[in-house]
């Protein structure tokens, strides 16, 4: 029998905060199930298997992302805009590091298309918009600044540069220096492949 009051929004939502505690990588349906106080099977008649859960809970991630992100962007363009992106992906990481793994779990085309994710590639182009990257260059510059923002924060929450000098916000406030100046002389010529 299915606890009342379980349903697939409580689990998402307990989900990811027990992603934030434990991990999004060690999150499972015993472990999910323990945190409510029922049984593994109690789960599986809300959602499919621990893959769909983990699906809605990258979903449930990204809509928070992109929220906060909107929000702390609005009405700011050109270095102010690209900061208040930046700093609110840094700072969701370190509020929900399991959510933000999540975000990057693999979802299917149908799923990444009703996701935030759009919302917040859409975010970057407004930033990018203020630096006037051409149309034709700008997945490469979202592609660049995607892979900036995952591989700093990924890196500073493994603790990867907490053994050297100096402290990683002196570099994050100078790889955002370095960013606004790249995307000030983004190349426009064509890809020649």
């Amino acid at each position: 029998m299915v606890r009342a009051g379980l349903t697939v929004e409580r689990l998402v939502e307990g989900g990811a905060e027990l992603a934030d505690e434990i991990g999004f990588e060690h999150l499972t349906g015993a472990a999910l199930a323990r945190k409510f106080d029922v049984r593994l099977a109690s789960l599986y008649s809300h959602v499919k298997n621990l893959d769909a859960l983990k699906c809605q809970i990258a979903m449930l991630a990204l809509a928070q992302l992109a929220d906060a992100a909107a929000q702390a962007m609005a009405g700011l363009s050109g270095q102010d805009a690209l900061r208040a992106l930046a700093d609110t992906h840094r700072d969701y990481a370190r509020r929900h590091p399991g959510r933000f793994t999540a975000a990057r779990h693999p979802l299917t085309s149908e799923q990444a298309g009703a996701s935030a994710g759009p919302k917040l590639t859409q975010l970057i182009r407004a930033v990018l918009r203020g630096y006037r990257v051409s149309e034709a260059e700008q997945v490469h510059a979202v592609r660049f600044l995607g892979g900036f923002l995952m591989g700093y924060i990924t890196l500073e929450s493994a603790t990867s540069f907490s053994h050297s000098a100096p402290d990683a916000d002196i570099s994050w406030c100078r790889s955002l220096e370095a960013l606004h100046v790249s995307l000030q002389h983004w190349p426009s010529t064509p890809d020649a492949s």
